[in-house]
């Protein structure tokens, strides 16, 4: 007789860089887990549907390595609306309760099985009763690392319990954070913390990461092991963490533009320097030009992604028709022997191309993880969400990277000089080769991670084991 299915549903985002990422979750744990079928109710919202759609198109396809127990549920979505501020993207995935409470009942009765329980994405708490409706335990899925889900978890504890503002507490230079070994200095920390609104927000996610069972963390313990001991300390009331990355998704860029590769096939071995902001990082013109000075100024080979900025929240950069319209006078002619100027990059390829040398990011977490993976060192130039403090993390506690800037925000509209660009590129590229000889380190580390009896191998092992056991409480 044939073991009984077990399923678990995926609440995701509605970005595609979180659906992306909990989707390679999801295709891990049925991989290693035969019995599993997880059930991902898709949601969207106007601004990011078209981004999402050719996403889940892309799983449908024949080439697709998509395992049938992994199931996409597409729920309708009318009532967004795109002129909103960024804020109400929360809102709408707290009225999309009850259309996820109807799809996963329908998948629950078309196929069977026993429901375990619930991952839902770190945005998406609001989310938790409806696993309580019925009657399953709710995990989080932080799709940032270990000593950021310290940090969000210590400002909550500071605001409830201890009366400290940071939006107010001005006068605080520093903050010591359990999951660093270093105090936080003030200017990196992220801007959401620091605005009451969102401020608001982040706390009530906080105390709702504290009511479930468990913690998945996109992260390596060796990366974090710090931060990874902190959190598992027992202290102050956190829940069971789980390191299981790194969560990559490194072919959904197999059938892009070649000739990138075939450029850098063409560069001495670790000679270019990659820039790409990210899938919402873009400058303006004059910007661009300050980067374009810099790099012609520091003689190194590069490859730029260049994007065009396009006005509105959580409005994705746009292609340029002629991207030298906002570049210097004579650039492109000047730097043709030596560089490229590009618009949407394959960065995941970019990044295992052995002619790159160095990387210059926004410090995402998803790129982060890729050029760890990959085992690229980086110069952090942060602009949004929690980029301040992964380049913090990356520059001070794992001195894996050297700085552009590591408190750049976009909102402050700041022109950052040619001058201080050069200089980071020279130090990313002709400094320090211990970095480099981190980078290999933690790159071998999270390739190992992954393996039979690795740390995040065992750690998913785990997270199966209390989840099945969890939803028999």
């Amino acid at each position: 007789m044939a073991e009984q299915p077990q399923q678990l549903v995926f609440i995701p985002f509605p970005s595609v860089g979180h659906l992306v990422s909990m989707v390679e979750l999801a295709k891990l744990l049925v991989h290693r887990h035969t019995t599993l079928v997880v059930s991902i109710p898709v949601i969207t919202s106007l601004s990011t549907a078209a981004a999402v759609t050719r996403y889940t198109d892309s799983l449908a396809a024949p080439d697709s390595d998509l395992n049938p127990r992994v199931k996409l549920l597409h729920l309708a979505n009318d009532d967004d609306d795109p002129s909103a501020p960024a804020g109400s993207v929360l809102a709408l995935i707290q009225s999309q309760k009850p259309r996820v409470t109807e799809a996963v009942s329908a998948e629950l009765t078309r196929s069977g099985g026993r429901l375990a329980g619930f991952v839902h994405d770190m945005f998406c708490t609001s989310m938790l009763d409806v696993a309580e409706g019925f009657g399953v335990p709710s995990y989080i899925y932080f799709t940032s690392g270990a000593a950021f889900l310290g940090f969000i978890l210590r400002a909550q504890e500071l605001h409830d319990q201890e009366g400290v503002d940071l939006t107010e507490s001005k006068e605080l230079a520093e903050l010591a954070i359990p999951t660093l070994k270093h105090h936080l200095p003030r200017k990196v920390i992220p801007s959401s913390f620091l605005n009451k609104e969102w401020a608001s927000v982040v706390h009530t996610m906080a105390r709702d990461f504290r009511k479930t069972k468990g913690i998945l963390v996109n992260t390596v313990k060796e990366l974090e092991s710090y931060a990874v001991d902190s959190l598992s300390s027992g202290k102050n009331n956190t829940p069971k963490v789980y390191p299981l990355g790194p969560i990559l998704n490194l072919k959904a860029e197999e059938n892009s533009d070649g000739s990138i590769l075939q450029w850098l096939d063409q560069q001495p071995e670790y000679s270019v320097v990659f820039l790409c902001f990210g899938s919402m990082g873009a400058f303006n013109a004059e910007q661009v030009k300050e980067i374009a000075c810099a790099l012609e100024g520091s003689g190194h080979r590069f490859l730029w992604s260049l994007r065009r900025p396009v006005q509105g929240a959580w409005a994705s950069p746009t292609e340029y028709e002629n991207v030298s319209e906002v570049l210097p006078e004579g650039f492109l002619d000047r730097i043709r022997e030596v560089g490229r100027v590009t618009g949407w990059a394959p960065q995941a390829a970019v990044l295992a191309h052995r002619s790159v040398g160095g990387f210059v990011s926004h410090c995402g977490w998803n790129s982060t993880l890729e050029s760890l993976w990959f085992g690229v060192p980086m110069a952090t130039w942060p602009m949004y969400a929690e980029q301040q403090f992964n380049a913090f993390l990356l520059v001070e506690e794992l001195r894996v990277a050297t700085e552009v800037r590591m408190d750049y925000r976009t909102e402050s509209g700041e022109i950052v000089s040619a001058e201080e660009i050069e200089r980071g590129i020279r130090s990313l590229m002709e400094e320090d080769c211990s970095r480099k000889t981190r980078m290999k380190e933690f790159s071998d580390q999270a390739k190992g991670a992954l393996m039979d009896g690795g740390s995040s191998s065992c750690s998913i092992t785990e997270f199966f084991r209390d989840v099945m056991s969890a939803g028999d409480v």
